[in-house]
């Protein structure tokens, strides 16, 4: 198994991260991506991944930090992304639940995110909360430029999102929110994934 999505540069980790790698080697789980979400924090997460082989990580702005740190443009993403175990660009995206950064801010930076995977061929990480009917339409928009690669991450949507990101050559990534008792209608939704699009991701430290 691979975890597609986990943060190991929190601070929860710190202290820990040699066990934490071994336990998931040992529980099946042979590799890990790890996710850097503010540029300034490449040089921590990329020492990170360049001590332990099964690890690799994404580079990108995570929308909460669109705000401050938001990107207007790829060139910063696209020199970065050039180091060996960068193999995905994000996370990214909109989160209009918790609204930390502009919504317009948060825009231009997922599409600033979505121009660096077009160019680099590094799959796109898509973060989506709240945000699902503007997630879509930047989506397609893009897409009528040139295509890219990517996966929305921690799906919780529904079947309009399903259908759009599988119509766009998307991967769907399930963490284990669908699990809960609560989750039918999302287990309904997966359900209707090829096997061969789905991932697996425990987005740790932050769900079960």
């Amino acid at each position: 198994m691979i975890d597609s999505h986990c943060h190991l540069d929190f601070p929860q980790f710190q202290q820990c991260l040699p066990e934490v790698v071994a336990r998931a080697q040992a529980a099946g789980v042979a590799k890990m991506l790890t996710i850097c979400t503010r540029l300034d924090r490449f040089d921590q997460v990329a020492g990170i991944v360049e001590a332990h082989d099964s690890l690799y990580m994404g580079l990108g702005v995570h929308p909460h930090e669109a705000g401050a740190h938001g990107l207007t443009g790829s060139e910063a993403l696209l020199a970065l992304a050039k180091h060996e175990k960068v193999v995905g660009i994000g996370e990214t995206g909109l989160d209009f639940f918790y609204d930390h950064a502009p919504r317009a801010q948060q825009e231009v930076s997922f599409r600033a995110h979505i121009q660096a995977a077009r160019v680099s061929g590094l799959p796109l990480i898509v973060h989506t909360r709240d945000a699902e009917a503007d997630t879509i339409r930047i989506l397609q928009d893009e897409a009528r430029a040139g295509a890219f690669p990517g996966l929305i991450h921690c799906f919780t949507g529904t079947a309009d999102l399903r259908d759009a990101a599988l119509e766009l050559g998307l991967y769907i990534s399930v963490s284990g929110i669908a699990t809960f008792k609560k989750s039918t209608q999302l287990r309904e939704t997966l359900a209707a994934v090829p096997l061969n699009r789905l991932l697996i991701e425990t987005d740790a430290p932050y769900l079960a």
